[in-house]
C-alpha cells in the first residue's frame, strides 16, 4: 500500500522557527542550488525548496534572491557579531580613549599668537 503523503506549499517566513531550523540543517550549504521550479494553479512558475518532513512534503516557497539572502543572513551571522564583539574587547584591553584622541593640530592657533 502507498500512501503518500499531503503536499504543503508554504512560504518561508510563515515558517515555525524550529521547522527553519529544520531546514538549515538539512541544507547547512545554502538554498539556491536546491531550488525546483513548478507551475503553480494559476499557471504562474514558482520557485521553492522541497523539504520532507514524517508526515509531509513542503515546497518552501521563494526566489533565487531569497535563497542567497537565507542563506548569507542563517550562516554565521551571529558569529561575525560575536567576533566583532570580542575583537573590540581586546582593543579595550590594550588602548584607552586617548591613544585614538588627537590633541591638538601642533599649530598654534591665533590665540596662541604673541602680539608685541
Amino acid at each position: 500500500m502507498n500512501i503518500t503523503k499531503p503536499k504543503v506549499i508554504k512560504d518561508y517566513d510563515k515558517l515555525t522557527e524550529e521547522m527553519q531550523e529544520s531546514i538549515r540543517e538539512h541544507y547547512p550549504n545554502g538554498y539556491a542550488e536546491h531550488l525546483i521550479r513548478f507551475t503553480d494553479r494559476e499557471g504562474k512558475y514558482v520557485s521553492a525548496l522541497p523539504f520532507e518532513t514524517e508526515d509531509k512534503y513542503y515546497l518552501i516557497r521563494m526566489t533565487n534572491s531569497e535563497a542567497l539572502k537565507l542563506a548569507k543572513y542563517d550562516s554565521g551571522s551571529d558569529d561575525e557579531d560575536e567576533s566583532k564583539d570580542e575583537e573590540k574587547e581586546g582593543y579595550d584591553d590594550n588602548y584607552t580613549d586617548l591613544d585614538s584622541m588627537r590633541v591638538g593640530s601642533g599649530r598654534k592657533s591665533d590665540e596662541d599668537e604673541d602680539y608685541d
